[in-house]
C-alpha cells in the first residue's frame, strides 16, 4: 500500500552547537532511532505552526522559527508494509521557552542534547543525517508501479511553484483555466509534486509541460499553505484539499516562446513571458502576490 504524508521538522542548537535530537519509541516505526523533533502536519494547519505544536509534544520547549533549512522528500518502506512518500519541511528553530522532557506515551521516549562530536555515532533517520551534514547510507530505492496512493478523509496536496525570470528580468506566468480555483488568474508555473518525485523535480516538470522552458533551480523563496475548505474545483465539486506549497527562485537561461503543453492537463489555457510593469496590471492569484513580495 502507497500512502503520502507530509510532515515539518526543526533544528534547534544549543550555545555549544549541541543539537536536540528525540529518539524513536516502540510506537514508533523505527524504534531507537534518533530524528530531528517534528512530526505530521495537521489538515488545514501551517507547517510552521506543526513544528512548535510538534516540538512542544516532544520536548516540553516551545520554539519560534527562524526560518526554513530545505525542503526534502523520501519514500521509504515501513516495517508494517506500507510504503511511504514523505515531504518533509525542516526549519531553523530557538528555544523561547518550558523544561526538557521525554515524550508522554508518543512515538518518542526520549529528547536530548547531543555534541556535534556525537551525532555521526547515532542511528539517525536519513533525513535528519542529511540535515545535519552526516554521511549516511541512503534509503533503499522503492521500486515504482501503477498502485494508487491509499487516501483517507481529506486531502493534503504537496506543490512546488517557481518564480521564474530570464535574463531580460521578464517574469514568466501561466493563466489558471476557467472551472478552476482562482480561473482567469495568473499564476506562478508549478503544481502538486507526484509520488516518488522531489520538490525540486516537479516545479523543473511542470515549468516545462506548462510554458515550454527550461530552468534550473536558484533557490528557495518561501513555504506557505492555502486552506479553504468552501472552494470549489472543476463542475462545482466541493474540495476540502489542504495545499501545502513551497516556491523556488528558478532562472530560464534560454527563454523560447511560452506555451501549455498537452501534459499539463487543462489547468492551466495560457503561458506567456511578461515584463514587471506589465505583471502589475495583472489579476494574479495570491500565491503570485505573496511570492512577488517575497522575492522584492
Amino acid at each position: 500500500m502507497k500512502i503520502r504524508r507530509v510532515a515539518a521538522y526543526g533544528v534547534c542548537r544549543a550555545a555549544d552547537g549541541s543539537v536536540l535530537l528525540t529518539r524513536g519509541s516502540d510506537l514508533s516505526s523505527f524504534p531507537g532511532v534518533w530524528s530531528l523533533p517534528g512530526g505530521g502536519v495537521d489538515h488545514g494547519e501551517h507547517p510552521a505552526d506543526a513544528v512548535v505544536r510538534e516540538f512542544t509534544e516532544e520536548t516540553g520547549l516551545t520554539v519560534a522559527v527562524s526560518g526554513v533549512r530545505t525542503v526534502v522528500a523520501d519514500v521509504i518502506a515501513l516495517p508494517d508494509g506500507p510504503v511511504e512518500h514523505t515531504d518533509r519541511i525542516v526549519y531553523d528553530v530557538t528555544v523561547t521557552a518550558g523544561e526538557l522532557r521525554p515524550e508522554a506515551d508518543g512515538t518518542s521516549d526520549l529528547a536530548a542534547w547531543v555534541a556535534p562530536a556525537a551525532v555521526p555515532g547515532l542511528p539517525l533517520l536519513p533525513f535528519t543525517a542529511r540535515a545535519l551534514g552526516v554521511r549516511c547510507a541512503a534509503p533503499a530505492e522503492v521500486a515504482p508501479d501503477d498502485e494508487p496512493v491509499h487516501r483517507t478523509g481529506p486531502v493534503q496536496r504537496f506543490g512546488a511553484y517557481g518564480l521564474v525570470t530570464d535574463p531580460e528580468g521578464r517574469i514568466l506566468l501561466a493563466r489558471i483555466a476557467e472551472g478552476f480555483p482562482g480561473g482567469g488568474r495568473w499564476h506562478l508555473p508549478g503544481g502538486g509534486t507526484d509520488y516518488g518525485e522531489t520538490p525540486e523535480q516537479a516545479v523543473l516538470r511542470e515549468l516545462f509541460e506548462e510554458t515550454s522552458q527550461r530552468g534550473r533551480l536558484d533557490g528557495l523563496i518561501s513555504v506557505g499553505h492555502r486552506y479553504d475548505p468552501a472552494a470549489l474545483g472543476p463542475e462545482g465539486v466541493p474540495m476540502d484539499w489542504h495545499v501545502i506549497r513551497v516556491v523556488y527562485r528558478v532562472h530560464v537561461d534560454e527563454p523560447v516562446p511560452a506555451a501549455v503543453t498537452e501534459a499539463a492537463g487543462g489547468s492551466t489555457d495560457r503561458a506567456s513571458w511578461f515584463t514587471p510593469a506589465e505583471v502589475a496590471e495583472l489579476p494574479l492569484t495570491e500565491l503570485a502576490q505573496e511570492a512577488l513580495a517575497n522575492a522584492g
